[in-house]
């Protein structure tokens, strides 16, 4: 090799030349081929073979077109990839056992569940089929992306506007480059509906939607056994699903039985199943059958299967689940791509990103609706111009020589602008009678309806919703038919909550650990300054510390002293009755050595865009994402990070920048507002809240919103009521301002909390009796005030020691 030879070559590291082009592979391979966008549901071949068909015209109520001038079309405009696997994938699009909702309509042979291959694209005809139709429509006005093709002579969409959720109702398989989706199929109307019951309560829960959405919604039907899987995956995005055919036992001649299959597992090749069924026998592996024979027809799956007169044909049925495709499992992995990034979705997700899909469709249709309108109307006004001043108008057009001098004239003459004169100029004679005038104003007050309307659409979120649920109610009516898999109980498997009734519940956490809980109408509302009724016998020197008003089926995430946070199912805590002390928590949750529960909340109130303050007893506070605390393990996770002398006292939850308001036990408080705290990870201890005096805690932390007044209670049973309006916004970290006036009489500050005159509040003293009364009855007073007396405390002993709000079973709260 010659020396100027050498100077041509290049030294790249292997190792890292390797590792860049197999990153670009494989991100090449994830997010244009083998996961769909969660916002249609489509890979990219499907999308451009949806998009082909629309270019050719091949409408539901068009003729069929042979398949191979579809992959033809979606090969040399959109897909480079080779005909076969276009012409794979468009297959798939018209098996009806392999598309729950297919996006095609074919005619000639599409293959069979027998595994039998399709006939060549040569062959087959194909076209879009009526619900394909809703994916793309409105897709000429705007509503989507565009990007150009491989060779940048044609446009491709980014997205189609997809007006139904195409990706729970059809679901979608694929393999990428060390990750794979197998994404279940629904049910058209409970998909639409969970849609729906998302866009009312945007902060609905997991839970509740799953009672919408049963569970997937198989082309091929048969059962799932068991809700487990189901609950797993839409919690999670990953789950296990067991699947088995719908079979059932039917006398035969001569006191013989036979087991008929009319459904079998998705993705199940029936051929093969019979095939192997019959290899089972041969080999005696299956004992008891003399006959199997595949009856199947145009009307539906018939597999006979006749048992011999001295066999059991339940248990032949029961060898025929464990030992055949008779029942299989199917893997849940929710990965779609979001935002060109794949990620694992639980349900609520799926829904939450193709409802914001649609909220850009409608937008962009309705702007672009808009601009039309407002175009059209513009003309129109030009033209009503004109033909009320219609004999000047012609004498201009006679007296000039060319269009760009009569387009100045009338601009200086009307003040018509050159697109109103141009449409002038184009106008018909014809159209200048008295009878268009009436056409022309008609016109323009309709255009100025639609105008109103469309202007209201985008400004108005809610009209914007309504306008979605209106449009998808209108697919749902057209398309949804009912569900073809049942499901059923698993042997052995039952779900406990279903076995519980719902019901509102007081739960009641001790100062040593003890909780219980009580149907909530165990108190009522008594008048202020009485003895009230006890509402536990707790061992001596122990006291009730946090009470909650939930319901039987509700997860509590339980936070301690040492900054962990645990989660527990309500129906996990005992019943038990008011005098009853409870149930040691630590039997319930893994505690450790000197952590306590400091306080409840309720998971289902966790919403995707709130977050969680923290406040500590040393005075430092933090803001934390509540998604982080969605999927805890039994053994607890970190919440907040302390120093050793340090506890956890409040926890408050905050979906929008608030003010919030910091006391502590010798009447200090400062208020102060949400976003003067950075959000942080679980891990961080916080930021200072309140600059505290030597011998001060923070006893309390809530968050204003929407209540008037600032509750304070003592331990000695005072209290009294402060507006928020004497409390200035101040910096955080100050010392605060005085919100009670504490003596020997009062006691320290035990809690304080917003509240309403029409709020009811609980107060529990160290010998657990328990008062309630209303807010109204509680004086109003000023923030350096000693406030009124609350509970009569019949012990010198006794002192209040927790304090909460009541809320009522139907309240809106």
């Amino acid at each position: 090799m010659t020396e100027e030879s050498y100077k041509n070559i290049i030294e790249v590291d292997l190792e890292k030349q390797m590792r860049s082009a197999y990153l670009e592979y494989s991100m090449s391979v994830i997010v244009s081929r083998a996961l769909p966008d969660v916002r249609d549901g489509l890979k990219p071949v499907h999308r451009r073979i949806l998009y082909g068909m629309e270019g050719l015209g091949l409408d539901p109520n068009k003729p069929t077109r042979k398949s191979a001038r579809v992959v033809g079309e979606v090969m040399g405009k959109f897909h480079p990839h080779g005909d076969s696997a276009i012409y794979d994938a468009l297959v798939r699009l018209a098996q009806d056992f392999s598309t729950r909702y297919p996006l095609a309509s074919g005619q000639g042979n599409f293959g069979s569940i027998d595994g039998d291959d399709a006939a060549a694209m040569r062959y087959t005809e194909v076209k879009m089929s009526k619900i394909a139709k809703e994916m793309l429509r409105d897709i000429n006005k705007d509503t989507v992306d565009f990007m150009p093709n491989f060779d940048e002579e044609e446009k491709e969409p980014t997205v189609l506007p997809s007006r139904f959720p195409n990706l729970l109702v059809n679901g979608s398989n694929g393999i990428a480059v060390g990750m794979a989706t197998n994404m279940a199929p629904h049910n058209l109307g409970d998909s639409i509906d969970a849609c729906i019951a998302y866009m009312k309560n945007p902060e609905i829960s997991i839970k509740e939607l799953a009672e919408i959405i049963k569970g997937p919604d198989f082309p091929t039907g048969a059962q799932i056994l068991g809700k487990s899987g189901i609950k797993k995956a839409y919690k999670t995005g990953r789950g296990k699903l067991k699947l088995r055919a719908v079979a059932k036992i039917e006398p035969f001649k001569k006191n013989r039985e036979r087991i008929i299959v009319t459904e079998i597992p998705y993705q199940v090749n029936k051929a093969n199943l019979i095939k192997k069924i019959a290899e089972y026998v041969k080999d005696k592996k299956l004992e008891g059958i003399s006959d199997i024979r595949d009856e199947s027809d145009r009307k539906g799956m018939r597999i006979v299967i006749e048992v011999k007169r001295d066999a059991n044909a339940n248990i032949v049925l029961n060898n025929l689940y464990k030992q055949t495709q008779l029942e299989t499992t199917f893997g849940i992995i929710n990965l779609a791509l979001v935002d060109g990034v794949p990620k694992i979705l639980d349900l609520k997700e799926l829904i939450k990103y193709y409802i914001e899909h649609q909220k850009n469709v409608v937008r962009r249709r309705t702007r672009f609706d808009l601009d039309k309108a407002q175009k059209r109307k513009h003309i129109v006004e030009g033209l009503i111009i004109a033909i009320d001043n219609i004999d000047e108008i012609i004498k201009i057009i006679r007296s000039s020589y060319d269009n760009d001098q009569i387009k100045k004239i009338f601009n200086e003459r009307f003040g018509l602008t050159d697109l109103q004169s141009q449409a002038i100029l184009d106008m018909q004679l014809k159209r200048l009678s008295g009878l268009e005038i009436e056409k022309l104003q008609a016109e323009d007050k309709e255009l100025a309806e639609k105008i109103e309307y469309f202007t209201s659409i985008l400004n108005d979120e809610e009209k914007l919703i309504g306008v979605i649920e209106e449009e998808i109610l209108e697919i749902k009516e057209k398309f949804a038919d009912d569900r073809r898999t049942k499901i059923v109980p698993d042997e052995g498997e039952f779900d406990i909550e279903e076995l519980i009734e719902k019901e509102d519940v007081l739960i009641s956490l001790t100062h040593d650990g003890y909780i219980k809980r009580l149907p909530i109408n165990t108190y009522k509302v008594q008048n202020r300054g009485g003895k009230g009724i006890s509402a536990g016998n707790t061992k001596e020197n122990d006291f009730i510390q946090k009470i909650l008003t939930t319901n039987t089926h509700e997860s509590l995430l339980c936070f301690t002293n040492l900054g962990r946070v645990y989660s527990l199912n309500c129906y996990e805590i005992p019943e038990a009755s008011r005098q009853s002390r409870g149930q040691a928590i630590i039997n319930i949750i893994s505690l450790a050595t000197n952590e306590k529960i400091t306080d409840i909340m309720e998971l289902s109130e966790l919403s995707d865009n709130s977050q969680l303050v923290f406040q500590t007893e040393k005075g430092k506070i933090k803001k934390t994402d509540a998604q982080l605390f969605t999927n805890i393990q039994r053994n607890g996770i970190i919440a907040i990070s302390l120093e050793d002398d340090d506890r956890l006292v409040s926890i408050r939850q905050i979906d929008h920048p608030c003010d919030i308001i910091v006391t502590t036990q010798k009447g200090m408080a400062i208020k102060f507002a949400s976003s003067d705290i950075r959000s942080m990870g679980r891990n961080a201890r916080g930021v200072r809240a309140i600059r505290l005096s030597k011998d001060d805690n923070v006893v309390s932390m809530n968050i204003v919103e929407d209540e008037v007044y600032l509750l304070v209670v003592t331990a000695n049973g005072f209290g009294k009521k402060t507006s928020f309006n004497n409390f200035n916004n101040q910096n955080r970290g100050g010392k605060g301002v005085r919100c009670h006036k504490i003596t020997e009489k009062t006691g320290n500050v035990v809690a304080t909390l917003p509240a309403n005159l029409d709020d009811d509040i609980m107060m529990v003293s160290l010998k657990g009796d328990m008062i309630r009364i209303s807010a109204r009855d509680i004086s109003t007073t000023g923030r350096n005030t000693l406030g009124v007396k609350l509970k009569n405390l019949e012990n010198t002993e006794d002192f209040i020691v927790s304090v909460t709000k009541y809320y009522e079973e139907n309240s809106e709260d």
